[in-house]
């Protein structure tokens, strides 16, 4: 038993193994029906997850956006008063554009508006429709923290009253009235439209604001495809193609509106600074028309002299030089008092700045800044890093403006000192004018310059008010949210086609796997590469219960294999006048002793006489299989030298030429009675009474009791069995045909079925072209015993 192992795995290390992918599809043609059944199965599911899966359509739209920095756009020529620098905010670019509307925040706004954070289906059989327009609507009256995600099941009861239930909570309410659920908060469902009682049950999805504005988000596409052009491209994904579309303009709605109060708060501010400035001044120059009307009743001072005309003609212009620059030196003393409050996070009027390119681009930086701070601290804290990084961003602009500011001062302090120089020249020859004339032209002096800065900032105020009614935004949708017709997924033909080869992969991948981990012979060509045994006969597999499958008349394909095995052995003894064929195998249940059976009744069906000698003394069966007492046989011969070999011989019912030598008792030691010299001469003196015997001996994989026996043999016939002998068993029969252990050996092939593959590329098939009916020669054979071995 060691040499045989040894021998055995020496064998098979030197063997490459391999799929036979012709094999496999030999395998699969003869299981057509499979993967047809396969086919079909996974097709039917590819449509039916094609009928139940929910469709999801491709909603899109295009905005065009100004941007000045790709060489304007629709709005080119709407800044009216565009000499006052950046009067109503920032200017936007399409890449920031399109971020916006990426924004966290503008799809919150969309989603409060239109209540997504309640979602109603109808209930079906298999799965549940979303509705957008419910005969119902749910009203969440005070919602708790974080609403967590709930089904809530809605039955109608009456027209006044419903059932409202979930996993864990369940409730009659009436319609209209206000109730709780836990985790959820309080709720209200009242009717939109008449809701008749036992109607199918809806079911409404709770969730979070937050939860739904992710979800949203998710299927939002937003993208600039051309860099040339200013259009920004949005996809939005949803089941309901008018519902998508909603939230989708919605969402443009919502962005419009955004860009149109960023601009609006601008204004206001400009109009709210201009206006404290104008009750300050108001009061001022209120005060100096008291003064000098004051001034004239105390001095009876009806006209000044035509001297002093004269002078106040030939200083006005210096006067109103003195006011323009006195004017913008107040508001740029006002706007560094603005800038020195830290807490101040206000944005800046712009509408008051000089005509300055630079310092216009510090005040839009700051006011886009500041805009986008507010904005994000509706969803943040003061100490979010997003909302540090802000404020140090604010905080160099704030600095980059105080110092254009220091700047601009100087050189309007410059401007005045210069004026005042020459208004000096002029008030020198006012030394002649009386006193009471002189202290007058100081009053009026006063007051014109009061009155130019009071009537500026008048102006600027009209600007404004005009500028904020004509406010546009930065953009214009040029292609409104529209659905396509058909939806994008499920891909109906991608589906199928996946299901259909799916269908074909799975059969295909079964038997890969069933070839790649099979260890067993399945096919002729396992055989011829694992050993140089000649194969000398195969057998089909018994469909009946029955050991004797050979008869006389019978003409069906496992007795012609039969004959052909008997063909093949009178090759191998050639005029031999008697034969001894001894039958082992590598394990038991391999076939040993139907082989013998009917090798044996064919043999005798020749007329040749022939004898069947049960030497498995470890487990005897083919006595048992005959129907024939085991009580007396080869084990008391060799104890019993009194009995002789007539009183051991069984002659069969199943021919008269065909007789049976029983094992006999099971004895403690049957290796020993087989190398008794008894032995040998049994079998010596059977020869000249039979023409045939077949010795049914034990797996020769097992124990040596075949070896001991081959002898006293002419031939051995060993036994394999397609899917029940391993492979690495092969080495066996290879060693004794190598060592020369037993004079002839060859390889019977037992329990083969066609649809295992055996006999694939061989032309050596199932039933040597017979089949039920009639046969090749018009001979009646056995007819199928039902449908199914019919189709098998």
């Amino acid at each position: 038993m060691t040499d045989n192992r040894t021998t055995e795995d020496n064998f098979f290390e030197e063997q490459e193994e391999s799929i036979d992918f012709k094999k496999i599809a030999y395998i699969l043609i003869s299981k057509w029906y499979w993967v047809a059944v396969s086919m079909f199965i996974c097709t039917l599911i590819a449509f039916l997850y094609l009928r139940y899966k929910t469709p999801s359509y491709n909603i899109s739209a295009r905005v065009l956006v100004n941007d000045e920095k790709k060489g304007g756009g629709m709005l080119g020529g709407a800044d009216m008063l565009g000499d006052l620098g950046s009067l109503l905010g920032t200017k936007s670019t399409v890449d920031n554009e399109a971020e916006i509307l990426k924004t966290r925040y503008l799809m919150e706004k969309v989603v409060r508006q239109l209540d997504l954070n309640v979602t109603y289906y109808r209930t079906g059989r298999i799965k549940d429709i979303e509705l957008y327009n419910p005969p119902f609507k749910v009203e969440i009256v005070k919602g708790v923290d974080t609403i967590k995600a709930t089904d809530v099941r809605v039955s109608f009861l009456n027209a006044n009253s419903l059932l409202v239930s979930t996993p864990t909570f369940e409730k009659k309410v009436p319609l209209g009235a206000i109730f709780k659920i836990p985790k959820v908060g309080d709720l209200r469902i009242t009717s939109t439209s008449g809701v008749k009682a036992n109607q199918k049950d809806y079911i409404f999805n709770i969730t979070s604001i937050d939860s739904k504005v992710a979800d949203l988000q998710q299927a939002l596409t937003v993208e600039v495809k051309n860099k040339l052009i200013t259009i920004i491209d949005l996809n939005f994904k949803y089941p309901i193609p008018r519902k998508g579309e909603d939230i989708l303009r919605e969402l443009l709605k919502k962005y419009v509106e955004g860009n149109l109060n960023d601009k609006n708060e601008v204004a206001d501010s400009t109009v709210k600074f201009i206006q404290n400035r104008l009750a300050y001044i108001g009061g001022e120059l209120g005060d100096l028309e008291g003064n000098i009307q004051g001034f004239k009743q105390r001095n009876s001072l009806a006209d000044m002299s035509e001297q002093s005309k004269q002078l106040v003609q030939v200083t006005s212009d210096y006067v109103k030089q003195l006011a323009q620059v006195e004017t913008q030196i107040s508001i740029m003393e006002s706007l560094q008092q603005y800038l020195k409050d830290a807490d101040n996070k206000r944005i800046l009027p712009s509408s008051l700045i000089p005509a300055d390119l630079v310092f216009s681009g510090a005040i839009d930086k700051y006011n886009q800044l500041t805009l986008e701070r507010a904005r994000k601290l509706i969803g943040m804290t003061e100490n979010n890093p997003s909302i540090i990084l802000i404020d140090k961003e604010i905080q160099n602009a704030r600095e980059d403006i105080e110092s254009n500011l220091a700047t601009t001062l100087d050189g309007f302090l410059i401007t005045k000192r210069k004026i005042k120089a020459q208004m000096q020249q002029a008030e020198n020859q006012v030394k002649d004018v009386p006193k009471i004339e002189r202290s007058y032209l100081n009053l009026a002096r006063q007051q014109q310059i009061k009155q130019e800065l009071y009537i500026f900032l008048m102006q600027k105020a009209e600007e404004t008010a005009i500028s904020k009614t004509s406010n546009i935004a930065n953009s214009k949708t040029i292609d409104p949210p529209k659905s396509e017709v058909k939806p994008f997924a499920p891909n109906r033909k991608l589906i199928l086609g996946l299901g259909l080869i799916i269908g074909i992969i799975i059969p295909i991948g079964l038997v890969y796997i069933k070839e790649l981990l099979n260890d067993k012979i399945q096919s002729q060509e396992d055989i011829t590469k694992a050993t140089q045994v000649p194969i000398i006969g195969e057998i089909s597999h018994n469909e009946d219960s029955d050991n004797l499958v050979v008869a006389n008349s019978s003409r069906s394909a496992i007795s012609e294999q039969f004959r052909a095995l008997r063909t093949n052995l009178s090759f191998f003894f050639n005029d031999q006048s008697s034969r001894v064929l001894l039958l082992t195998s590598s394990m038991s249940g391999e076939g040993k002793s139907f082989t013998a059976i009917n090798l044996g009744n064919i043999l005798a069906l020749s007329n040749k006489k022939v004898l069947l000698m049960e030497l498995d003394l470890r487990k005897p069966g083919l006595s048992t299989k005959l129907g024939v007492s085991n009580n007396q046989g080869f084990t008391n011969y060799i104890v019993n030298s009194s009995l002789v070999i007539k009183d051991l011989i069984k002659p069969l019912k199943i021919n008269d030429n065909l007789s049976l030598l029983s094992s006999g008792p099971v004895p403690p030691n049957p290796a020993e009675m087989l190398l008794s010299e008894k032995t040998s001469e049994l079998i010596e003196k059977l020869k000249t009474e039979y023409d045939y015997i077949i010795i049914d001996a034990p797996p020769v994989g097992l124990v040596t009791d075949a070896q001991l026996l081959s002898g006293t043999a002419d031939m051995c016939m060993y036994l394999v069995r397609q899917s029940y002998t391993f492979k690495k068993q092969l080495a066996i029969p290879q060693d004794l045909h190598e060592n020369g252990k037993m004079k002839k050996i060859g390889i019977v092939v037992n329990d083969i079925q066609a649809s295992n593959g055996y006999g694939y590329g061989y032309g050596y098939g199932y039933g040597y072209g017979y089949g039920y009916g009639y046969g090749t020669y018009g001979h009646q054979v056995d007819k199928p015993k039902s449908k199914w071995q019919f189709w098998k």
